[in-house]
């Protein structure tokens, strides 16, 4: 029984001499992340894990708007990468996807568009979001102001 105490203790003494003592706080990297299917152990603390839309532009047409978006995967590779981006409504009604089918590893940032999405005459403002081909939705998101003349 004393040998298991001393044997704790030593344990104890060990891990928090590897923890150091410095009196700099680090902050804890689960709380800042988004929720997704990916556990938080599972990712490199400082990795990026969602795609940024960085610039988005809506343009109205005779079949609905039209949407160019630049979106920002510096962590792309064949692996993993942005492979989508959405129009949302503030009701968070899908208004249309453009789905990405391979990495822009070596076109960072990147633009790509989506032609005719019919957005409904009383909405004014829509949200374009990214996706992430491992852990979905998230990311920086870009609110869009719809000119409707």
């Amino acid at each position: 029984m004393m040998v298991s105490r001393l044997l704790l203790a030593a344990s104890i003494a060990l891990l928090a001499a590897a923890c150091g003592s410095s009196s700099t706080t680090t902050a804890d990297p689960t709380l800042s992340v988004a929720p997704s299917s990916v556990a938080p152990s599972s990712v490199a603390v400082g990795e990026q894990r969602f795609p940024d839309v960085i610039d988005a532009v809506a343009t109205p047409a005779d079949d609905g708007w039209d949407f160019d978006v630049t979106v920002s995967s510096p962590y792309d590779s064949a692996e993993r990468y942005a492979d989508a981006w959405r129009v949302v409504g503030p009701d968070g009604a899908v208004l249309g996807v453009r789905e990405l089918l391979h990495d822009h590893a070596e076109e960072q940032p990147f633009t790509r568009s989506l032609r005719g999405v019919e957005i409904p005459s009383e909405l004014d403002v829509v949200v374009v979001e990214g996706r992430d081909s491992s852990n979905g939705w998230g990311g920086q998101a870009m609110d869009i102001s719809l000119d409707r003349g």
